[in-house]
């Protein structure tokens, strides 16, 4: 069984060769349904701006949500909102998730 075209390749599956590659793509479908869904529901923006605006408030949302991370109180925390509980910026927050 050869798994690609390349004659390095000595005739392995690509997954035992890279085993962090997923055997499916449900994860990357998963992060961009909440975007398509909101984008029929809200027949989308009216302006560049506020399209990148939307873009990275969801993006943040999946971020904070992939690790356990509460979106409001990240929030609350950057937008120095009083008595809100200080919470690292997100590179910190993914290291930590690989590190656990």
């Amino acid at each position: 069984m050869r798994c690609c075209r390349s004659a390095t390749c000595a005739g392995s599956p690509y997954v035992l060769e890279r085993p962090g590659t997923p055997l499916h793509t449900s994860g990357s479908e998963n992060d961009i349904r909440a975007c398509v869904a909101n984008r029929k529901l809200s027949d989308g923006t009216v302006s560049t701006a506020g399209r990148t605006a939307h873009d990275v408030m969801l993006g943040l949302m999946r971020t904070c949500s992939k690790l356990g991370a509460s979106f409001l109180r990240y929030l609350g925390d950057r937008l120095h909102v009083p008595g809100a509980s200080t919470i690292p910026p997100p590179p910190d927050l993914v290291r930590q998730a690989a590190l656990a």
